[in-house]
């Protein structure tokens, strides 16, 4: 066709790429790139399998409200096609979703219902046991439920291995999936067993996850923690089929992001950071070959809706996950380094104006005003607040006639201690070495550093 007649014609048909500029061991890497579906993920093609599913059985009526628990990418498919098809759409997403999935599932007119990340099944805060609960409290609507809907696998047993075995002209023997749903593994599983019983499906999961360990050794473990979003369980979906598994790979966070950066610098594809697990477990496979093997894994979704995470140094630096060079002294604490260039600054010449834009524009709600290399004051959001009230045009008033010139600096060799009494003034630290400014710490910084400390 020369045209789609509306955006849920463009789901699937994704294409394929192969991987250059990586070390694939004696294999060949190639990758569908599912962020390139009008969602910007693989979720796109079991939202669009499981409402028509839904219609043709009569289950969702005109006018409907779907449900969903998700941790974003389904619920964005969900919510695509909903808006499509007239449908109300409210999701239950846990609190450890990026942002930019928030944003943009509130774009396309999903209703959000946040929850705890940190609670398992049958907690009632757990967003699967809530998404169940508001199911039955609002009348006609259905729960998508992706986790043991059989029109979930089915998209990929009809789509997506079809299409990858074409791609591939036949010639393949090895995808690498993760499970969210289980419906990726099990869908593709169930097409090669059918249509080419050499290819191995090969597990990609987060480390904390239970799915590997339960692979490898038949063991059922307690789920630990993980950063990375739409992939590892704390359960087995009845959608997942891990007879079909022939390896699994555990995946570390670091490992993730640090290969999902990679992509985006050596191959240009901005990948999300499950696509980082995928790709560094089917690296693994590739590498750990003694012949050639064509292997295939996915670009989940797209790298864009982790910006403000995976893709941001200081989140990174943040979590830990970032190296730099280490004082063992409270530069360490310091997140935004003045060395380094990191440090928003204002002059004691700026306007409040300016003050107040870069406070939006980064996030920040205290700002130092530096002269000459020194710190000469500090301006945050109540000196703004309080020089503006009622009179708007003092947005024009510099910076020095707002700012407070109490100072509470601190050497680099100072212990952490000395910062509390410092934060229970409502102040932030100002820490010099060597009289040249180093940065801030906050009462976030040392908790950061706290919590890195329990890795």
């Amino acid at each position: 066709m020369p045209f789609a007649a509306n955006v849920l014609e463009l789901i699937g048909n994704t294409p394929m790429i192969e991987v250059r500029r990586f070390d694939t061991g004696p294999c060949r890497l190639f990758l569908k790139l599912e962020n390139q579906n009008p969602g910007g993920s693989i979720k796109d093609r079991i939202a669009l399998s499981m409402i028509e599913a839904a219609e043709r059985d009569g289950r969702l009526q005109a006018g409907g409200t779907l449900i969903e628990a998700t941790a974003g990418n389904t619920g964005l498919g969900l919510a695509l096609v909903a808006a499509q098809k007239g449908y109300r759409c409210v999701l239950v997403i846990p609190d450890k979703m990026a942002q930019e999935k928030v944003l943009h599932l509130r774009a396309l007119g999903a209703e959000i219902r946040m929850t705890r990340a940190d609670v398992g099944k049958g907690h009632p805060e757990y967003y699967q046991d809530m998404a169940e609960r508001l199911t039955a409290e609002i009348p006609g609507s259905l729960y998508v439920n992706q986790f043991a809907n059989p029109a979930n696998p089915a998209a990929h047993e009809s789509g997506t291995g079809p299409e990858i075995w074409q791609q591939m002209d036949q010639d393949l023997d090895a995808v690498v999936c993760g499970v969210g749903s289980g419906g990726t593994l099990t869908g593709l599983g169930r097409y090669f067993r059918k249509t080419a019983p050499h290819v191995k499906m090969v597990l990609a999961d987060p480390r904390g996850s239970v799915l590997a360990e339960l692979v490898k050794s038949g063991r059922m473990t307690t789920a630990g923690s993980w950063l990375v979003e739409g992939i590892g369980e704390d359960f087995v979906p009845p959608n997942c089929d891990l007879s079909l598994v022939h390896a699994a790979y555990p995946v570390s966070d670091a490992e993730s992001f640090d290969t999902a950066r990679k992509l985006l610098q050596e191959e240009g594809i901005l990948a999300g950071s499950s696509s980082g697990t995928l790709i560094t477990a089917a690296l693994h496979y590739c590498r750990a070959q003694e012949k050639p093997e064509r292997v295939v894994t996915f670009v989940c979704d797209s790298g864009n809706k982790y910006l403000s995470k995976m893709f941001n140094d200081f989140w990174m630096i943040d979590q830990g996950f970032l190296d730099r060079p280490h004082h063992d002294d409270l530069r360490d604490l310091i997140t935004r380094r003045h060395s380094e260039g990191s440090t928003v600054t204002l002059a004691p010449g700026d306007t409040l104006l300016v003050a107040y834009n870069r406070m939006r524009l980064y996030d920040i709600s205290q700002l130092p005003v530096v002269e000459n290399g020194k710190v000469v004051g500090i301006l945050d959001e109540s000196d703004v607040l309080l020089a503006v009230y009622g009179h708007d045009e003092r947005f024009a008033d510099k910076v020095a006639g707002a700012m407070t010139s109490r100072l509470e600096t601190l050497p680099a060799t100072a212990a952490l201690s000395e910062l509390l009494p410092i934060f229970e003034q409502g102040l932030v630290a100002i820490v010099e070495d060597g009289g040249r400014f180093q940065g801030l710490i906050t009462r976030v910084d040392l908790l950061n550093h706290l919590r890195r400390g329990m890795r």
